[in-house]
């Protein structure tokens, strides 16, 4: 019995569902969706507020890719989707999103990529890496800025 207990502990300890899709930035802006591989090469971020965008986007992501990868469920009449492109990248960075400054007409938003350990850089290849978070919709005009560490 105890160790039964013992393996259920640890497998419950172990499991990264619970923190999976979770920024540590602001709670209103959780990570739906991600992959190492875009197809763009350059940096690239977005706020998409509606379903048409949100599939114009897959669809050059799934350009290349058989089957393609499925687009997230989003209620676009209560939330919008930040898409951020990192282009060319080494590591697998584990980026947060979070507001930063916000008035009656603009929202600016902080992508901090946090720092990838220097033998995973030297040991990965080159990928090009998306994120898609979601949060609460807005009709300000969105402002995202990459921070550099």
């Amino acid at each position: 019995m105890k160790y039964t207990l013992l393996i259920i502990l640890v497998c419950m300890a172990s499991c990264k569902a619970q923190k999976e899709g979770q920024s540590q930035g602001d709670p209103d802006i959780v990570l739906i969706a991600q992959d190492g591989f875009s197809g763009i090469q350059e940096y690239e971020a977005a706020a998409i507020k509606d379903t048409k965008s949100l599939n114009k986007f897959y669809s050059r992501i799934n350009r290349t890719r058989k089957p393609g990868l499925p687009v997230p469920v989003v209620d676009f009449s209560q939330e919008m989707v930040v898409v951020i492109c990192l282009g060319d990248s080494k590591g697998q960075p584990k980026p947060s999103l979070a507001r930063v400054t916000e008035t009656d007409t603009d929202m600016s938003l902080a992508l901090d990529l946090g720092n990838a350990s220097k033998e995973e850089i030297q040991t990965t290849v080159i990928s090009n890496p998306f994120y898609v978070f979601k949060m609460p919709l807005t009709t300000k005009k969105v402002d995202i800025q990459k921070v550099a560490r």
